[in-house]
C-alpha cells in the first residue's frame, strides 16, 4: 500500500506533505541528470525546446539560459498542477518575457503543434506513462525533422524502485520504450552510459525522421 502511493506521488505530485517530499528528492536526485540531459540536447540559441514531465523547473531553467537567440523559445509539459506550479513560480521571469511557456497537460493531449519543435529532453518520467507508444508518437509528432530527443535516467535505482513495486509492468525498461520510439517514427535509437561528478547515468537519444 504505501509502495503504490509513493509510486504515484513520483509519477503525479500532489500539494500535499508526500508531494513536498517528492519535490525535495527531485532536487537532490534529478538535478544532475537534468543538467545533463540538457546538454546532450545541444540545444542551439535559436531552437524551439520542449521539457517533458519538468518537475519543479530545474531542467527548464538550466535550458533557457541556452535559448538566447531572438527565436529561442522553451516549452514545458507536466501533468501534476503542483509541479505546473513551482515550475512556472521559478520561470516567470522567461513567461513574462515570452521565452517560455508551460502547460499542465497529459503528455498525450498536449496542446503543441505538430512539427515545431527542434529538440527534447525529459527525465526519468517514461515509466509513469499510461501508454509507452501511444506517449511516443505525441513526441514525434511535435518535433521538427531530424530533431533530437534525448532522456536522462540512473537505471540502478529506476530497478531498485521497480523491485519495490513502486512502478507497474514492465514499462520501466529502457529497451521497451527504446522499442516505443524506433515503432513511433523514430531513427538512431540507442542508449549511452554516462559519468558526471561520479555518478553514473544512462542517456537514451533518437532522431525523429518524417
Amino acid at each position: 500500500m504505501l509502495s503504490n502511493k509513493v509510486g504515484k506521488q513520483l509519477g503525479h505530485p500532489t500539494y500535499s506533505l508526500a508531494g513536498w517530499l517528492v519535490s525535495k528528492f527531485f532536487k537532490w536526485h534529478n538535478l544532475i541528470l537534468e543538467e545533463n540531459a540538457v546538454k546532450l540536447s545541444n540545444i542551439q540559441p535559436n531552437d524551439t525546446v520542449l521539457e517533458l514531465g519538468h518537475g519543479p523547473g530545474f531542467g527548464l531553467q538550466e535550458a533557457s539560459q541556452l535559448l538566447m537567440g531572438p527565436r529561442g523559445k522553451l516549452l514545458g509539459v507536466d501533468y501534476s498542477q503542483y509541479m505546473h506550479r513551482m515550475a512556472s513560480k521559478r520561470m516567470q521571469e522567461q513567461i513574462s518575457r515570452g521565452k517560455a511557456v508551460l502547460y499542465c497537460s497529459d503528455l498525450v493531449n498536449m496542446p503543441i503543434e505538430e512539427n515545431t519543435v527542434d529538440k527534447v529532453f525529459h527525465c526519468n518520467c517514461y515509466y509513469f506513462w499510461p501508454d509507452l507508444k501511444a506517449g511516443a508518437k505525441a513526441i514525434h509528432r511535435v518535433m521538427k525533422p531530424g530533431g533530437i530527443m534525448v532522456t536522462t535516467l540512473r537505471l540502478e535505482s529506476v530497478k531498485k524502485v521497480a523491485s519495490k513495486n513502486m512502478l507497474s509492468g514492465e514499462s520501466w525498461r529502457p529497451e521497451v520504450y527504446m522499442e516505443a520510439l524506433e515503432s513511433s517514427g523514430f531513427t538512431d535509437v540507442r542508449m549511452e552510459n554516462k559519468r558526471e561528478k561520479l555518478v553514473t547515468f544512462q542517456a537514451i537519444f533518437a532522431t525523429a525522421v518524417k
